[in-house]
């Protein structure tokens, strides 16, 4: 797959691309990223790429223009029907089920906002999805399109070392969607602290019961929708319901309950 990211700050991207696990969805070729300085295309000798807004206020907004000569230059070079991207506090949040649908996809254009935003007259003519992290502000898309390019790279065959290690993360459906269980490694005590006995029985099933029960409890605690998700889609079995019921998490439709 592909993707074009059209950016002011192109420098942010190297380090990503050569550290990390994420890496090898590039270095393998899985991943081809391109970036694109948007100020190549502006004109004028200080190649500006933005100015003031109509109607006055704070801050410059991002011409039309540049964002236009650049998207034409990426499509001509791609010749697909690539989605347009825009990092934006008005997207639907990405989560779990829209990664993997842009793992599974050809790739994609991503247009890395700065300033108060873009000129809306391009978002019309051109973007044709629009995504947040969340309800909160960055100085610009950079970084919300790591998230995006980190979260699609790790999902590529070969990427992690265990092919199934991400079948357990938070929010996979190989979960039923719940957050993932605490993890433990070496020692089997520090600061006065063991290890739970049922990760140190050898007993597989004993031990499956254990982290099933944990990720239970904690989404139950932390994110009682998930699980509430989880029983629409008859992801709980009978087990599941008697250790959330001893638990005192009764069916809620939506209602936050203290689990623990």
């Amino acid at each position: 797959m592909r993707f074009d990211v059209v950016t002011l700050f192109p420098e942010l991207f190297a380090p990503f691309m050569e550290a990390g696990v994420a890496r090898r969805a590039y270095a393998s070729g899985q991943i081809d990223l391109k970036l694109w300085n948007l100020r190549d295309f502006a004109e004028g000798n200080y190649r500006r790429v933005d100015d003031r807004p109509f109607g006055g206020g704070p801050g410059m907004v991002m011409l039309a223009e540049p964002l236009a000569r650049c998207l034409q230059a990426i499509q001509a070079e791609r010749a697909d029907a690539a989605p347009v991207v825009l990092f934006s506090p008005i997207g639907a949040a990405l989560n779990h089920a829209a990664v993997e649908r842009w793992s599974a996809g050809e790739g994609a254009v991503l247009i890395c906002g700065r300033y108060e935003g873009i000129d809306q007259r391009f978002i019309d003519a051109h973007v044709t999805h629009q995504i947040s992290l969340g309800d909160f502000v960055l100085s610009g898309g950079e970084i919300a399109a790591l998230a995006l390019l980190d979260a699609v790279a790790r999902l590529q065959p070969g990427v992690l070392n265990d092919e199934g290690s991400h079948q357990a993360d938070s929010f996979n459906p190989a979960v039923d969607g719940l957050l993932d269980c605490p993890h433990y490694t070496r020692p089997e005590e520090w600061a006065g602290q063991r290890v739970p006995a049922e990760l140190l029985s050898g007993h597989h099933a004993q031990i499956e019961r254990w982290r099933r029960e944990q990720r239970l409890a904690l989404t139950a605690r932390l994110r009682p929708e998930l699980v509430e998700a989880a029983r629409r889609s008859n992801g709980l079995t009978p087990q599941d319901e008697r250790f959330l019921s001893d638990f005192g998490l009764q069916r809620t439709s939506g209602k936050r309950e203290q689990l623990l």
